[in-house]
């Protein structure tokens, strides 16, 4: 279950947000929203519950990260 985060402000309201091109059609995966402070991310199947927010080091870690596997 998703909280919203206490990092959030109204401008996650605003940001575009995006699925991975890995996820097909299907709506069952995360959405990620880019912002200069960092990424937030939330359920695509309940966008209504909220988000996360991840700060840009640690963003930036958990994609490299991925990306090497």
């Amino acid at each position: 279950m998703f909280r919203k985060s206490s990092y959030s402000d109204n401008c996650v309201e605003a940001a575009r947000w995006r699925t991975s091109s890995y996820s097909g059609t299907g709506k069952e995966c995360v959405e990620v929203a880019d912002v200069d402070s960092g990424a937030y991310v939330r359920d695509s199947k309940r966008p209504e519950q909220g988000h996360l927010f991840f700060a840009s080091p640690e963003w930036h870690t958990f994609v490299s990260s991925l990306k090497a596997a």
